[in-house]
């Protein structure tokens, strides 16, 4: 009788790369009791003479307030970051959290300076947003897109006016935009449907 043998395939390098690279910031921020994740892993409104100012535009999707904060990111991330990574491909899913990261990142920096950013929550967003594409035509707009969109921004809106906790809803809204807009042009580039 032939034995089966399982492997454990690599089968989403850049999504379990992102994973990890969150999972060692969230501990050694830990670790310095919130130190390396303000000095490296979150936006505030530091000089712009500071060159890791622009740094953090892009680090802060590391960065997260603790394990729950970074739990609750890593679930979503490796859920929708594989099937992303496989329909897109590698370079293209690593260029999506690096957009969502400077967009947002800057965003906050300009509009929102009093509030300190940091987390994948906004590629979270992006994430679940480009995956509501699945059987975009050119042409169509999907109706998964559409329900998705409708719930998911009603709630952060609602969740930014009644709710007073330290999450950035703005993060969740410009990442879920960059989300949309990067599905539509992926999916008008490739011009079929899947």
């Amino acid at each position: 009788m032939k034995k089966h043998k399982f492997i454990i395939t690599l089968n989403a390098p850049v999504t379990l790369g992102f994973v990890f690279i969150c999972f060692v910031v969230t501990l050694i921020g830990i670790l310095t009791k919130g130190a390396s994740t303000k000095l490296l892993f979150m936006t505030w409104h530091s000089s712009l003479l500071n060159p890791l100012t622009y740094l953090r535009f892009f680090t802060h999707v590391f960065g997260h307030g603790g394990w729950e904060h970074f739990i609750g990111n890593a679930m979503y991330l490796l859920i929708l970051g594989p099937m992303l990574e496989e329909k897109h491909g590698s370079v293209t899913l690593a260029e999506i959290i690096g957009i969502t990261a400077v967009i947002t990142g800057i965003i906050s920096y300009i509009f929102f300076p009093d509030v300190p950013l940091c987390g994948a929550s906004g590629v979270v967003f992006a994430f679940i947003i480009l995956a509501s594409f699945t059987g975009f035509r050119e042409g169509e707009i999907p109706l998964t897109f559409i329900l998705v969109a409708i719930l998911w921004i009603g709630q952060q809106v609602i969740q930014g006016i009644t709710v007073k906790d330290n999450i950035s809803q703005m993060g969740h809204i410009i990442g879920g935009v960059v989300g949309a807009v990067i599905g539509f042009m992926l999916n008008r580039k490739k011009g079929k449907s899947y």
